[in-house]
């Protein structure tokens, strides 16, 4: 494999589903430690701490960085769209890829709808459990057909 060759936007989002998934169990308070937590997350074989010095970029630090930014408006909508489901009843990995798909959803011009829940999916059959499938797919649908300005949006 070339050191130059880019990451495949899937492989960006697996990192990013990887390192949010983390900051359930160990938060960043603010964005320098959010950095330091993406540069040096195991799953980040593409860094290491030489890149701490550096300014963030790439598809995947954009993810992580706009869930992180936006996790209260985020599970606003998370709420909103999936009615008679409270957010903190959500298992960690569903809600980490709804979060997800989610800022990709509202906030994401270059992400078709059709790719960000598709990719939601994708990530839900390798990490989550096969049951919650359904259950993603009817809240990013709903979320997708809702016209924009609601509350959680970034119209709003």
């Amino acid at each position: 494999m070339a050191g130059s060759r880019r990451p495949t936007r899937r492989s960006a989002r697996e990192l990013a589903f990887q390192v949010l998934y983390g900051l359930c169990f160990s938060p960043a308070a603010d964005r320098a430690a959010l950095w330091r937590l993406f540069v040096l997350s195991p799953h980040n074989e593409g860094m290491s701490e030489a890149d701490l010095d550096r300014d963030p970029s790439g598809f995947a630090w954009e993810l992580v960085e706009g869930v992180w930014s936006r996790t209260a408006a985020l599970d606003e909508a998370i709420g909103r769209f999936s009615r008679n489901w409270r957010v903190d009843r959500l298992g960690r990995i569903e809600l980490t890829i709804l979060r997800l798909a989610l800022y990709e959803l509202l906030w994401r011009d270059d992400v078709p709808p059709k790719v960000a829940i598709n990719e939601a999916l994708e990530l839900a059959r390798e990490f989550g459990d096969e049951r919650a499938r359904a259950f993603l797919n009817g809240i990013l649908d709903a979320a997708a057909k809702a016209p924009r300005g609601g509350a959680g949006t970034p119209d709003a």
